[in-house]
């Protein structure tokens, strides 16, 4: 099994919360920019924890935005595949991580076994998200503007949640 995370970061926050995955999830795996390697990297894994933050009316981060037109023909069948995105859910709270939400719609259409979904939606104070479906998060939301204090252990728990189908 080979594990890849893979994140855009434009201010270093998603950078950080990426190596705190890493550091959390306690296992082998490789971490990556997605602005540094392209999408074809993410190839090279049968296990993938994708992760962006969401910037102006819910765009994804600029280097996923470079890339998303080959990230949208990848096949990700025989791939488990967990995400996370961050959000000012104060400041945007209409788009509250929609980068994760389109990363994610993306990858399911193309066959990806999801796992961290259904993240509970309860703590956070947003207007919308397309980070959301009837089971909650599609992923784990980190809010590092209004909530970080949370931060550390929102990954513990989302970790633990994802970690027996990485392991």
């Amino acid at each position: 099994m080979s594990i890849g995370i893979f994140y855009g970061s434009s201010g270093g926050t998603t950078e950080s919360v990426a190596e705190d995955i890493l550091s959390a999830l306690g296992l082998e795996a490789d971490i990556h920019d997605i602005a540094d390697v392209g999408v074809e990297r993410l190839n090279d894994y049968s296990h993938l924890i994708i992760g962006s933050s969401t910037w102006g009316d819910g765009e994804l981060q600029d280097d996923w935005d470079d890339v998303f037109e080959a990230y949208e023909k990848l096949d990700f069948s025989g791939k488990t595949v967990a995400f996370f995105g961050l959000g000012d859910q104060e400041g945007y709270g209409d788009y509250f991580v929609n980068a994760m939400g389109t990363l994610h719609k993306t990858a399911v259409k193309n066959g990806a076994k999801v796992v961290g979904d259904g993240w509970p939606t309860d703590g956070y104070d947003y207007e919308e998200s397309e980070a959301v479906n009837e089971n909650g998060f599609v992923g784990l939301a980190i809010d590092e503007d209004n909530q970080d204090d949370l931060t550390e252990e929102r990954i513990a728990k989302w970790v633990e949640s994802i970690r027996p189908y990485f392991s």
